[in-house]
């Protein structure tokens, strides 16, 4: 990846000194810049198991098949060769006729920013993070759980504009439900053009609000419908009503995004014993089935438009039927997960979520099974990956550095281990010899800013050190940073005639009412 080249950074940014006042900042960070994984991804499941995956999903599509909830898209299904009869939403596909369509989605493309140094790549063995996305509530330790403002929202795009480990904004990351849901959108997808400059997302609910979405993100570029078509500047993410359904508004997002050649992220959510089968295999066996099914549609619109698949099975808790996340059965399915995406050449999308309550040892032993998961099982696009508390209804400041602490050092661990002359230090060794110590050595004093990962959670001090020091929680030194994180932001730049267009744009939509909200 490029390398930002402007330096018109706060100084949060660029984990050097305050532009304020001259004292270190307190957010040591390093360039943006995406990991990439520099070991094969891990199987879990033989090839032949994966191919009984495969066949018994085509088999789904075949016999049992799928309902589509727009009339446009099954017309355009039975165009293209798929089982459509007249008087029901059922669509069955021939096998060949998946296999056939999925093979024209491209192995890798690249999503466009705003800023073309934060342009971000999805394939191969890229990976990238966004912030968490489409939550109702927020939290921080000193307001407690409540519902989403607008104000919240805005500062959550914010701190996600000041962590270089975060690459994009893939959803709202609170809802503001102070706005009015028939231009909300509006609002929000106007702030990540204003407030920064990495590439966003918009969702797929309805014909008009992804049309808002798609000209938003053109008006931010500053480029035209030509280059916006062949340089994909927007991402959607299509959730299947599980089992086996896919509803009308995320039909004609998938339609508008997919003929405009932007980016959808076709992604069921089966979570085994209540919109899946129980067993891990039955649930990956579904969602395989919508996702290919979803995948063959978007080609079928137009062949080669980017598509992503996407995994998010996970398991219940059968005693109370609550989504459980981080579990072993949810990082078995995200290594699945990859291993079909893989099979397919398919870029891949999974999630780093739990089912906390509160930022507390669950928290982040689930967060860090799924970032396991994620990490070793071939996952490009990590969805939710900084903030995602209770199942997902709640974004939390506190968790989002914490995650934040955790995703710079899943990059740093991601990094090449360089074994050379130099690394292995034989001279260090023969200098301090038998009995010394290395502290003082000009081999380590070369290197010690940079020799690990300097955490910003982690309290590495003696008990008496850390005791003198306010005996700081991960709790208390997170909820400090990113008030100290947000006090230093500064909106990147923006063309003046950009903001012009924008603001013309988003009057226009408002005065006209936005869009229905009546699905």
């Amino acid at each position: 990846m490029t390398e930002p080249t402007h330096d018109a950074q706060p100084a949060a940014r660029r984990g050097g000194r305050s532009a304020r006042g001259g004292r270190p900042s307190a957010i040591a960070q390093k360039p943006f810049r995406q990991p990439r994984r520099m070991f094969p991804p891990m199987r879990i499941v033989s090839d032949d198991a994966l191919e009984a995956i495969h066949r018994t999903s085509l088999t789904i599509l075949e016999e049992i098949g799928m309902d589509f909830l727009n009339a446009e898209a099954r017309a355009l299904l039975k165009q293209a060769g798929a089982d459509v009869r007249a008087d029901s939403l059922r669509v069955r596909f021939d096998r060949a006729l998946i296999e056939q369509s999925i093979a024209t989605a491209p192995a890798e493309f690249t999503l466009h920013a705003r800023n073309p140094a934060h342009d971000v790549r999805l394939g191969a063995d890229w990976m990238a993070f966004p912030m968490m996305a489409s939550a109702p509530n927020c939290s921080d330790a000193d307001r407690g759980r409540r519902p989403g403002s607008q104000q919240d929202f805005r500062d959550f795009v914010k701190l996600a504009q000041l962590f270089n480990i975060l690459h994009l904004t893939a959803g709202y990351p609170v809802e503001p439900v102070d706005l009015h849901a028939s231009v909300r959108h509006l609002d929000c997808l106007a702030d990540f053009v204003r407030l920064t400059d990495k590439a966003f997302h918009a969702y797929s609910l309805g014909r008009e609000r992804i049309l808002d979405g798609i000209e938003i993100a053109r008006i931010g570029r500053g480029i035209s419908e030509a280059q916006m078509a062949r340089e994909p500047s927007l991402l959607t993410v299509i959730n299947s009503s599980s089992p086996l359904r896919l509803d009308d508004p995320m039909l004609q997002g998938m339609m508008e995004m997919s003929s405009r050649n932007q980016i959808v992220v076709m992604t069921p959510f089966t979570l085994a014993g209540a919109m899946a089968p129980v067993t891990v295999a039955g649930a990956l066996a579904q969602q395989n089935a919508e996702a290919l099914a979803g995948i063959a549609f978007c080609q079928m619109v137009r062949p080669g438009s980017p598509v992503m698949y996407g995994g998010f099975t996970s398991n219940v808790d059968m005693k109370s039927g609550a989504p459980a996340f981080g579990t072993p059965e949810y990082m078995k399915a995200q290594i699945v997960g990859g291993q079909l995406a893989r099979r397919y050449h398919l870029p891949y999308r999974t999630s780093n979520v739990c089912a906390a309550n509160t930022v507390d040892a669950q928290a982040a032993y689930e967060s860090g099974f799924s970032l396991w998961g994620a990490t070793m099982g071939g996952g490009n696009l990590i969805k939710h990956a900084a903030g995602w508390l209770e199942g997902g209804l709640t974004c939390s400041f506190e968790k989002m550095i914490v995650d934040v602490d955790m995703l710079q050092m899943v990059a740093a661990f991601l990094e090449p281990l360089t074994v050379d002359d130099d690394t292995l230090a034989m001279e260090a060794i023969r200098d301090v010899g038998p009995g010394g110590h290395y502290f003082g050595t000009p081999h380590t004093q070369a290197r010690y800013r940079d020799a690990f990962y300097a955490p910003l959670i982690s309290d590495w001090r003696n008990f008496e050190s850390w005791q003198e020091a306010g005996s700081p929680t991960a709790m208390t030194k997170a909820n400090r940073l990113w008030k100290e994180a947000l006090a230093g932001y500064e909106a990147p730049p923006l063309d003046p005639a950009v903001e012009e267009e924008l603001a013309a744009f988003v009057t226009k939509r408002k005065a006209e009412g936005g869009f229905k909200t009546d699905f």
